[in-house]
């Protein structure tokens, strides 16, 4: 087993709330700097920005995995984890086709670029990705495992945008097996107040918006390699 330094939740520029800094070079280049071992790019109901992160990690050494935080028509977010960019972004395109057309306001939410490889834009996203789409939060884990992923309820522990908050319990059918919580120090308490936790591994992330906000190394997961399906597998104890 090999201990690997994470950070599962992050925003890039494609992100309406993501501050134009963001951009995938420079998210890979500030983890190698605070010398974390795996990312994950999650923008909001989006993958666009996958490729040219996933090109960029390469030249850092650095295990980067595909993903998104979709937005459920509850508007409860879940990460989306992906072992292949080409699962990532055919998710990408089905998440699209479920996404409320509403034109982004960039004075109100800023601009939603997309780069290339070259950490140039060569693009943008012109409505508005955080909007809630139609896909509901039981549909979920179905519809990623459908495209060889994972997911996990987002920041379960916030009072907007959580499982816990907007839900209000976990549905008893469910079928994940890792979440993340914002603070740790309410681990006990959520875990006693939803017995379903107890058998879940419970991660943090720092849902990143800003260079400055990324993880440093405080966060681990043991895997049995450095193989992204190793990593995703370690997540929810397959």
């Amino acid at each position: 087993m090999i201990k690997l330094a994470y950070d599962f939740h992050l925003h890039s520029c494609l992100s309406p709330c993501g501050d134009n800094d963001m951009t995938p070079a420079n998210i890979i280049a500030m983890a190698a700097l605070k010398k974390l071992d795996v990312v994950a790019l999650t923008d909001h109901n989006s993958s666009k920005n996958c490729p040219a992160f996933l090109a960029m990690a390469k030249q850092y050494g650095i295990i980067a995995i595909p993903g998104m935080e979709l937005c459920t028509q509850e508007e409860v977010h879940v990460l989306c984890l992906f072992s292949r960019l080409e699962d990532a972004m055919n998710f990408d395109g089905y998440v699209y086709e479920h996404l409320l057309p509403v034109p982004n306001n960039q004075s109100i939410f800023g601009r939603q670029q997309i780069y290339n490889e070259e950490d140039k834009v060569i693009g943008e996203e012109p409505y508005l990705l955080i909007n809630a789409t139609d896909i509901s939060f039981e549909e979920v884990y179905d519809l990623v495992k459908g495209y060889n992923g994972i997911m996990l309820p987002a920041h379960i522990d916030r009072t907007a945008n959580s499982l816990l908050y907007n839900l209000g319990f976990i549905p008893p059918e469910s079928k994940f097996s890792c979440v993340e919580l914002y603070d740790k120090d309410k681990m006990e308490y959520l875990r006693k107040e939803n017995p379903y936790l107890t058998n879940c591994n419970i991660i943090t992330n720092s849902d990143a918006h800003y260079l400055e906000h990324i993880n440093e190394p405080v966060n681990f997961i043991r895997c049995e390699s450095r193989d992204i399906k190793d990593v995703l597998r370690a997540l929810v104890r397959e």
